[in-house]
Formats: structure tokens, C-alpha cells, sequence
């Protein structure tokens, strides 16, 4: 048998058809790379989605994390392995370094179902942790000089915490000797609650009759008060009302507080009496008082001890005077702002007062 062997015309027809190969892809790529740097933004523009949050119409839809949460992760490992559990509720503390005992045993009335933060007025925050095994796995927030108000409209806006189904604004001067957090919530729920606070021991005072902690009743929403404040429908503070030292507000009645708390306007008086803004109507259904679990108020002033002597005045009351001056500022902004509202609409503005009169 004879050899084989390639004919010339098979070779050099092969070689012509790589030469053309080789062609073409250098010629996408220059034309791919021209294109690049002639249209740098190109790819970009092409996306464009109106109903995305402001600020991130550019982005497609499907990456976009316009919520977030405040579950502590590490920093190893897969990121879908970080949580062992994903607290459901968020409870936060303003607090000095002196009430720490009493922040002690609140801290302990709530389980792991509870993300806990600490707002630290102080400064003072490396000593809990050397005190308290507890305090390593809780979030501290240090800002000298603020209240908790201030604190809330800064670093608890509802797409931050919107994973919690309910959110604890508690003061630092509450003994919880007779309080179950898991308990606390379960009442919430059963009696369809927006707003609430626990009931107050009565007899180590109270401000207002309704926050009195009443016997067997699981939950109260009215009480008397002086005949010229109960109105009919029945409103602050004889209804729609809870005080503004250990609100619980559920996430959808958080997400309206936060825009009401006026950002320069820091000590919170007039809120409680415009919370019932936060719900649908009837307010009174849907605010009220737990009994069943109850707390002491020790009236601690220890917020007053971080203000400042001027006029021959002590620090506690300018604290105090800035206080009720806040009150009148805030009652007279909300009526303002329903006057106004009312006037663009061309319809008489209905008598929505925030005051008590």
C-alpha cells in the first residue's frame, strides 16, 4: 500500500479558514473595547426603574436591599450560615452607667428572641462588658448628652429595623420584677395591640389614671379622668394613650411614629398625646394597657444630671423647662401642619387637637 498524505489544496484551504478565525475575534475585541471606552455608561442607562427607591433607579430590581435589620453576623464562614435565629422583636435601653443594675435585671426579662440595644448617654460603655457576659452580645450606641429620642429618630428608621415585629422604647428607671417580656407579647397580640405599655404599679405613683395597673383584667384602653378632658370618641388621656418612658410599638405604627418625632425636639413630650395618629381608627381599640404584666416607675432623674447650670438654674431644671417647652412647640406644629394641610385641600380643618383641651 501506497502512503497517504495531505493534499496541498486541503492544507492551504485550512490555513485561510484559522486566518479568518483568528480575524474575526481580534476584530470583536477592538470593536468590544472601542465601543467600551466610547460609551462607558451605555450599560448602565439601559436600566432604568422608575418604582425603585429614589436614588437607586439605575439598579435592577432583584439586587436592590432597600430593608435591613440589626442581627449582629460574623465576619468568616458562608454568610447564609451567620444566624442560628433571627430575633422577631428589638428592645432598647437609654442608659448611664449608674443605673446599670437596674439595666441588669431588665436585660434578663428578655430572651433571645429579642435584638437588645443600649444607648449610652454617658460615654460610658467598656465597663458593662466587663461586668456583664451579657453585654458582649448586645448593641451599644454611644452619643454623649442624648435622649432616647433623639437616639430613635437617628438610628431606628423602619427600613432599619424592619424586621421586628415589635419595637421596645423603654427609660432606664423600670423595675420589672413582674414582667414577661414572651408573655407581654403573646397579650399584645391576643387583644390586637398598636401601641401599648405595661401597667404601673399604683402605688408608687403614676402620672396619668389610665396607666395604673388594674386587678384581673388583661388589658384596659379607657379611663376616667378630669370630666373636661374625656371627650366622646374617647381620646388622650382618658383613651389612645400610653406614656412615653416604656412604649411597645408594632412595625406598622413604628414606621408612622418615626416620621412624627420632630428631629430637633428631643426630650419627646407630646408624643404620647398624638400616638393615636399612628393607628387606624377607632385609636382606642388598638392602644392600651397590659395588666397582667406590670412595671414599678422609680422616677430616677438621672437624664437631668447630664444638662447644664445657666441663669442660676440646675441642670435638672433647664432639662425640665426645655421639657415643657418642647410640649408647646410640638402640639403647636401638628396643628399647624392639619390647618395647612386642611386649607390645600379648600375643606375646614376638623378639631384633631393634640392638646388636652
Amino acid at each position: 500500500m501506497g502512503i497517504l498524505s495531505r493534499s496541498p489544496t486541503y492544507g492551504r484551504r485550512s490555513e485561510d479558514n484559522g486566518m479568518k478565525l483568528l480575524a474575526t475575534a481580534l476584530f470583536a475585541t477592538a470593536f468590544g473595547i472601542l465601543l467600551g471606552l466610547s460609551f462607558p455608561s451605555l450599560w448602565i442607562t439601559k436600566i432604568w426603574v422608575p418604582s425603585n427607591p429614589k436614588g437607586a433607579e439605575r439598579l435592577p430590581p432583584g439586587i436592590i436591599a432597600s430593608e435591613s435589620d440589626l442581627y449582629l453576623r460574623r465576619l468568616w464562614g458562608n454568610p447564609e450560615e451567620d444566624l442560628k435565629k433571627k430575633p422577631r422583636y428589638l428592645v432598647t435601653f437609654t442608659v448611664g452607667y449608674k443605673q446599670r443594675q437596674n439595666i441588669d435585671a431588665c436585660v434578663k426579662k428578655f430572651s433571645d428572641n429579642f435584638t437588645i440595644v443600649l444607648f449610652h448617654y454617658d460615654g460610658r460603655t467598656s465597663e458593662w462588658d466587663d461586668e456583664f457576659e451579657w453585654s458582649k452580645n448586645v448593641i451599644h450606641i454611644s452619643v454623649r448628652k442624648q435622649t432616647k429620642w433623639w437616639y430613635a429618630k437617628r438610628f431606628l428608621h423602619p427600613d432599619i429595623v424592619a424586621r421586628y415585629d415589635y419595637i421596645f422604647m423603654w427609660d432606664e428607671d423600670l423595675g420589672v420584677d413582674h414582667f414577661d417580656a414572651e408573655e407581654y407579647i403573646h397579650m399584645v397580640k391576643k387583644h390586637g395591640l398598636e401601641i401599648s405599655q405595661p401597667g404601673l404599679d399604683p402605688e408608687k405613683g403614676c402620672t396619668w389614671q389610665i396607666t395604673k395597673k388594674r386587678e384581673h383584667v388583661e388589658v384596659h384602653k379607657e379611663t376616667d379622668e378630669k370630666l373636661e378632658w374625656c371627650s366622646n370618641p374617647p381620646r388622650p388621656p382618658c383613651a389612645a394613650f400610653v406614656e412615653i418612658m416604656a412604649p411597645v410599638f408594632s412595625r406598622d405604627a413604628w414606621r408612622c411614629v418615626w416620621h412624627m418625632i420632630q428631629n430637633d425636639l428631643v426630650h419627646g413630650w407630646g408624643l404620647d398625646f398624638a400616638l393615636r395618629r399612628c393607628v387606624e381608627e377607632p385609636a382606642y381599640e388598638k392602644i392600651g394597657i397590659v395588666d397582667t404584666q406590670w412595671i414599678v416607675h422609680q422616677f430616677i432623674p438621672s437624664l437631668g444630671s447630664q444638662g447644664k447650670e445657666e441663669d442660676g438654674k440646675s441642670p435638672w431644671q433647664g432639662v425640665k423647662d426645655r421639657c415643657h417647652m418642647e410640649w408647646k412647640m410640638f402640639e403647636r406644629r401638628v396643628d399647624e401642619a392639619e390647618k395647612e394641610y386642611f386649607k390645600s385641600l379648600q375643606v375646614q380643618s376638623p378639631s384633631n387637637s393634640t392638646t388636652l383641651h
